[in-house]
C-alpha cells in the first residue's frame, strides 16, 4: 500500500501539518491488485478463452501474451475468484526458477519445490503436498496426484506461469507428465484443469537439443483445448482506468492527453501505466490537470530512463531471429516470406511487431522510437557536438544546413562505421537518425513511421515549434536513382500533407547498389530542389 503525507494548514496552530493518507497508483512492477493499484478486470481482455468451461469440462489450456501485459495479474485474480467460490481449489505456480535447468533431473525437483512454496503462500500449510521419492520422469506426475488427493473432495486447478522458460528435455518431460495424467484427471486423482502460461503458444515451440536434433517430432501437449491471449487496452479501457484515478484524487486528464497515450502505446498495459505514473508522480504530483504536453514529456522521460521493460526490449534486438524481422521493417523492404516461419511469430509473441493494415510493423510508436534510439545510440554518442550553424534566427531548425553537414559526415565516416554495424541494411537510416537526434536532443522530438513494404522511412522532426519532413529511401538494384527519386517525391508529399502542408520537406536518397557504392563522391553527394504538387521538396543524395 502506498502511503503519503498530504500538507494542510492547521487553523488551530496556524502552521503546516500533515495528514496520513492512502492512495492507489498506476502500477508498473509485478502483478496488480485492486487494493493498491488502479486496474481493470484482466479477464475482460482474454481472447479465445472459455473460463466457465475449463473447470466444469475438465479442460487443459494455454494462455500466451507478451511480457507485462497482465498474465500474472489475471492468473492470481482468477485463482482467488475460484477459491472464493468454493467450487474448486486453484493455485498459481510460477516455474521461472527452473530457467537454468535444461535437464529433467534438475528441473523436476525445482518445479515440485515451486509447487510446495506457492501452495503454502496461497492455500495454507494443510494443502501443501510433499515431494515424492521417485524418478524425475514421474516426479511431477506423482506430486500432482498427491496434491489432487490432498484437496479432495474439491477438484484441483493448477495455473502454471512462465512455462516458456523451460527448455529441451525439461520442457518435454514437464509436458509428457501432464499429458500422462490427463486421462486419469478427476477429483482426488489428478488436476481437473491446468493452464500453461507464457509468452509463446506451445505450438510455436521449436524444442531442440544442443546439437540441433529435434527431441520430439510429435506434439507433447496435444491435449490442450484452447490457446488464449490477452488483448491490449482499448481507448475505452484507458478512459475507465484513468477515471478511477480522477474519482479518487480529483486529478483530471484532458481527453486529448488520453488519446495521445493510446496513440503512443496502442494500449500496451505496461507502457500505459508507465506514462500515467510519470504524469501523476513526477510531472503533476500536486493534482494539476494533465495535458498533451505532459504526455510528450513523460514519453521522453520514459525513453531516457530506459526502464527494465524497455531495456529487455532492447536486449531482444540482438537476437538474430528478431534482427532479420526488425531490419526488414526498419528499411521498409518488401519480403513476401517475412511473415512465414517461426521468426516473425516469435516477434509477434514478444509483442515487438504487429500486422498494421495487413503490413508487418512495429507494435506501437513507443517501441518504434525505442528501437530506433537503441540501434542508433552508439552512433549518436560518437558524433561530436555540432559546431556548425543548424538553427535559424527564429530558433527553428535550419534543415538545409544540417543535411549539408550530414553529407560531409557521411563521406568521412560511413564506410568505416558500416563495417562495425550490426544492422547493415538499415545503417544509412540509423546514422541519419543518430545525426538528427544528436542535434535536437532535449529540444524537440522525432516522429518515425516505418513498416515492411512501404519502401521508405518517414521522419517528422519538431523543433522550435515548427515541423520538418524527411523521407529516407534506398536505391535498390533494378530501380535506378531517377525512379527512386520520383517515387520518393510522391511519398514525401503525401506524408507532408498528413503532418503539416507548409512544412519544409526533404528526400534523402542512399544508393546502396553495387554501382552506387563505387560512384565517385561528387556524384553521390548532390542537392536538388524539385517542384511537386503541394510545394517544393529538396532532394539530398548520400
Amino acid at each position: 500500500m502506498l502511503h503519503y503525507f498530504r500538507e494542510i494548514l492547521c487553523f488551530t496552530c496556524l502552521s503546516k501539518c500533515y495528514t496520513f493518507s492512502m492512495v492507489r497508483f498506476f502500477n508498473t512492477t509485478g502483478p496488480c491488485n485492486p487494493t493498491d493499484h488502479y486496474m481493470l478486470p484482466p479477464e475482460t481482455r482474454l481472447v479465445h478463452a472459455q473460463l466457465d468451461r475449463y473447470i466444469r469440462n475438465k479442460l487443459y489450456w494455454v494462455l500466451h501474451a507478451p511480457r507485462q501485459t497482465g498474465k500474472t495479474t489475471f492468473l492470481q485474480s482468477w485463482m482467488h475468484t475460484i477459491n472464493s467460490s468454493g467450487q474448486a481449489v486453484a493455485c498459481y505456480v510460477s516455474v521461472e526458477r527452473c530457467q537454468e535447468f535444461p535437464l529433467a533431473s534438475e528441473a523436476m525437483p525445482a518445479i515440485c519445490s515451486a509447487i510446495r512454496d506457492y501452495a503454502g503462500v496461497f492455500l495454507g500449510e494443510g494443502l501443501v503436498p510433499s515431494i515424492p521419492q521417485t524418478d524425475p520422469s514421474s516426479l511431477l506426475s506423482a506430486i500432482l496426484i498427491q496434491w489432487a488427493a490432498l484437496v479432495a473432495p474439491k477438484p484441483l486447478v493448477v495455473l502454471f506461469d512462465e512455462v516458456d522458460v523451460l527448455r529441451d528435455q525439461a520442457l518435454v518431460s514437464f509436458l509428457r507428465q501432464l499429458r500422462g495424467g490427463f486421462a486419469a484427471r478427476g477429483v482426488g486423482k489428478f488436476p481437473v484443469s491446468v493452464a500453461l502460461v507464457g509468452m509463446r503458444d506451445l505450438r510455436d515451440y521449436l524444442i531442440q537439443s544442443k546439437d540441433g536434433v529435434a527431441l520430439n517430432p510429435g506434439s507433447p501437449f496435444n491435449i490442450k483445448q484452447d490457446s488464449a491471449t490477452l488483448a491490449n487496452f482499448s481507448l475505452a479501457d484507458l478512459q475507465t482506468l484513468v477515471g478511477q484515478h480522477t474519482t479518487e484524487t480529483g486529478q483530471v486528464f484532458a481527453p486529448q492527453a488520453l488519446e495521445r497515450i493510446w496513440q503512443l502505446t496502442r494500449g500496451q498495459p505496461w507502457l500505459t501505466n508507465a506514462l500515467l505514473q510519470k504524469c501523476t508522480w513526477q510531472l503533476c504530483p500536486d493534482g494539476e490537470p494533465v495535458g498533451v504536453d505532459h504526455i510528450e514529456l513523460a514519453r521522453e522521460m520514459l525513453i531516457q530512463d530506459r526502464a527494465v521493460h524497455l531495456d529487455s526490449l532492447a536486449e531482444r534486438l540482438r537476437d538474430p531471429r528478431v534482427k532479420q524481422v526488425i531490419e526488414t521493417i526498419l528499411t521498409g523492404d518488401s519480403r513476401p516470406d517475412l511473415t512465414e516461419g517461426d521468426d516473425f511469430r516469435l516477434c509477434l509473441d514478444l509483442g515487438l511487431v504487429s500486422l498494421e493494415d495487413g503490413s508487418p510493423a512495429i507494435a506501437n510508436p513507443m517501441y518504434r522510437e525505442v528501437i530506433a534510439r537503441v540501434l542508433s545510440q552508439g552512433y549518436q554518442y560518437s558524433i561530436a557536438k555540432p559546431e556548425f550553424r543548424w538553427q535559424n534566427p527564429d530558433g527553428s531548425l535550419d534543415m538545409d544546413a544540417l543535411l549539408v553537414e550530414f553529407q560531409a559526415f557521411w563521406r568521412r565516416n560511413s564506410e568505416v562505421w558500416e563495417q562495425k554495424a550490426d544492422y547493415t541494411e538499415a545503417f544509412p537510416h540509423l546514422l541519419l537518425m543518430a545525426f538528427l537526434q544528436r542535434v535536437i536532443n532535449g529540444g524537440g522530438r522525432i516522429e518515425r513511421e516505418y513498416a515492411a513494404g512501404r519502401g521508405r522511412v518517414d521522419l517528422a522532426v519538431l523543433f522550435g515549434g515548427k515541423w520538418n519532413i524527411l523521407e529516407i529511401k534506398l536505391v535498390h538494384p533494378g530501380d535506378g536513382r531517377d525512379l527512386t527519386i520520383d517515387e520518393g517525391l510522391k511519398q514525401a508529399a503525401r506524408y507532408r500533407a498528413t503532418i503539416d502542408p507548409a512544412a519544409p520537406t526533404y528526400l534523402v536518397v542512399f544508393d546502396r547498389t553495387p554501382q552506387g557504392r563505387v560512384t565517385p563522391w561528387p556524384q553521390r553527394l548532390y542537392r536538388d530542389l524539385r517542384e511537386v504538387p503541394g510545394g517544393s521538396i529538396t532532394v539530398f543524395g548520400g
